[in-house]
C-alpha cells in the first residue's frame, strides 16, 4: 500500500486571485510550495491534488481550461524538482448554472469521494497518508477517511481559522511549513 499527501490546489499550492483560479497566466505557486512537493516526492509520498473547481458548474470557466492550468501547475513546479502524481477535481455545485454539473455529489469536498478514489485507483493506505488544507471543508473530508489533516493559513486559512476552535488540528504557515513540522 502506498502512503499519500492529498493536497488542496488554490491557497494550498498556488495562490487563490480573487476570483476562481482557472487561466494559465494566474498560476502562481505559493513560495515554498515546489520545495515541500518536492521532499514529499523524496520521502514517498504521493502528491495528489483535490480541488473544489466550482467555477465550472458556474459556468465561469470549462474543464478544458483546469485542465491547462493544472499543466501549467506541473510544469512550475517541476522547475522546482516537484512532481504530482494525480490530481482529482470536483466541477459541481448544487447551485451551479450548467446544469450539466448542477448536482449533490459525493466528490465535492467536504464529501470525501475525490480522496476514495484516488486511494482505489493509487492503492493508498490512508491511514498512514494525510490532507493538507486552507479550507475547514478540507479538513472534514480528510477526516471522514480517517486521514492525518493539516491545516494551513494561506489562501482562506485565516479567514477560515474560525472553523477549528477547540480542534486538535495542526495548523501551518503554509505547504513547507506543514511539511517541515509535521510530516518529516
Amino acid at each position: 500500500m502506498n502512503k499519500a499527501a492529498f493536497l488542496d490546489r488554490d491557497g494550498v499550492i498556488t495562490e487563490d486571485p480573487p476570483h476562481y483560479a482557472h487561466r494559465v497566466d494566474q498560476v502562481r505557486i505559493i513560495p515554498g510550495s515546489g520545495e515541500a512537493i518536492r521532499l514529499l516526492n523524496e520521502w514517498g509520498y504521493l502528491v495528489i491534488v483535490v480541488s473544489n473547481q466550482s467555477g465550472i458548474a458556474r459556468g465561469y470557466y470549462q474543464e478544458r481550461d483546469v485542465a491547462l492550468f493544472n499543466e501549467e501547475m506541473k510544469r512550475q513546479l517541476s522547475l522546482e524538482g516537484a512532481h504530482i502524481d494525480a490530481i482529482y477535481y470536483c466541477p459541481h455545485h448544487p447551485d451551479g448554472s450548467i446544469e450539466k454539473y448542477r448536482e449533490v455529489c459525493t466528490c465535492r469536498k467536504p464529501q470525501p469521494g475525490m480522496i476514495i478514489q484516488a486511494a482505489k485507483q493509487h492503492q493508498i493506505n490512508l491511514k498512514t497518508s494525510f490532507l493538507i488544507g486552507d479550507k475547514f471543508s478540507d479538513i472534514v473530508a480528510g477526516n471522514a477517511v480517517n486521514c492525518r489533516t493539516i491545516f494551513v493559513l494561506t489562501g482562506h486559512g485565516k479567514d477560515e481559522m474560525h472553523h477549528l476552535n477547540g480542534s486538535t488540528v495542526p495548523v501551518a504557515e503554509n505547504l513547507l511549513d506543514a511539511v517541515k513540522k509535521y510530516v518529516i
